[in-house]
């Protein structure tokens, strides 16, 4: 069977081009590399009127090429995944100057005859990461070794990615058997293997995420990345594809406190109650054993007392471990997953 690693054989280090987006939300790709692969991302490319800042050096074309780049990392995320025409020009160059280009959107590069050409004339490859190579079969739920758990959440961008990753940081430096997989493109790109999800035709998603978490040895946990929200109107159908292909024997629900409404649309936010309830509810279809074991709340915009009080009362209320990953660690949820599942 194969085994979901097969390497992007994207050549590093990275340039991190953030054109001109609106907000640092939509440039969470780049957010992304940059917090767990530092040592990749050398500098980054802004045009004017780019509100995001990924605290790196700002270089032109030519210092990125002289500093070592090799890739110039589209690394921008937008409704639809197009690619901006204003964007093109500055690709083109990126071609010019010697480096490769890779995107997560959902817009090939090579479909767009200014990029194709400039990348055929200078020798330089392009990647499309959203788009895999792989042919997927669709889904058959049958129970296969190995233990998978699964970040599932309120909301879009809400921290599943970052969950899934801080839990195979912790399990690794508790000499566990860990991988982190990949169902979204900045996480292909952090961890250089995977499938972007949201860019499977539907039938086939379930068999996606069984094709990325294969049969394992029964003590491994895969970490898989959760997408979207099974209540969100637009990203609920990719959500439940990935929970069926996860068979997950545990999962974390994923939160963002500050929001009440769902990011692009106006349909309300879940509470974490029902997220568990129905994830639970649907899960059986493909594990009959699926249970919560932890709660990671993205505490970003909130001040440490807040943070820590909001956090003792979604563990009083639901009775599991609750955190923000990246500012207080993960080893509540570590614990309960020991306890639920010894080796």
């Amino acid at each position: 069977m194969p085994d979901g690693t097969d390497s992007m054989q994207i050549a590093t280090p990275y340039l991190m081009f953030l054109g001109d987006v609106p907000d640092t939300l939509a440039a969470k790709t780049a957010y992304g590399i940059n917090d767990w692969r530092p040592e990749w991302c050398v500098g980054q490319r802004r045009m004017a009127g780019c509100a995001a800042d990924l605290g790196i050096p700002d270089l032109t074309l030519a210092e990125a090429v002289a500093k070592g780049c090799r890739t110039m990392v589209v690394g921008v995320v937008n409704a639809g995944g197009v690619l901006p025409e204003h964007w093109v020009a500055e690709i083109v160059a990126a071609l010019e100057a010697g480096l490769d280009v890779a995107s997560g959107l959902h817009a090939r590069l090579g479909s767009i005859p200014q990029i194709a050409q400039a990348a055929e004339r200078h020798g330089r490859a392009l990647h499309d990461v959203r788009h895999s190579s792989e042919t997927f079969p669709t889904g058959k739920g049958t129970k296969r070794p190995g233990r998978r758990l699964l970040t599932v959440g309120t909301d879009c961008s809400v921290g599943k990615k970052y969950t899934a990753l801080a839990l195979e940081k912790g399990m690794r430096e508790r000499g566990l058997d860990a991988d982190f997989r990949a169902t979204g493109q900045t996480g292909v790109f952090i961890s250089g293997r995977g499938v972007a999800i949201d860019a499977v035709v539907a039938d086939f998603i379930s068999g996606a995420v069984e094709w990325v978490s294969p049969a394992a040895d029964p003590h491994h946990w895969d970490l898989i990345e959760g997408q979207g929200s099974l209540f969100h109107p637009s990203f609920a159908g990719v959500s439940l594809g990935l929970l069926h292909g996860a068979q997950a024997d545990a999962f974390v629900v994923c939160h963002e406190p500050t929001r009440t409404r769902m990011r692009g649309v106006e349909a309300s936010l879940p509470t974490i109650r029902q997220v568990i309830d129905l994830t639970v509810q649907l899960g059986r279809l493909t594990n009959p054993d699926i249970r919560p074991v932890g709660i990671a709340v993205n505490t970003q915009a909130l001040p440490e007392p807040q943070a820590r009080a909001l956090l003792q009362e979604a563990e009083s209320a639901h009775g599991l471990p609750a955190t923000d990953p990246v500012r207080f660690g993960v080893d509540g949820i570590l614990d309960r997953l020991a306890a639920e599942f010894p080796a």
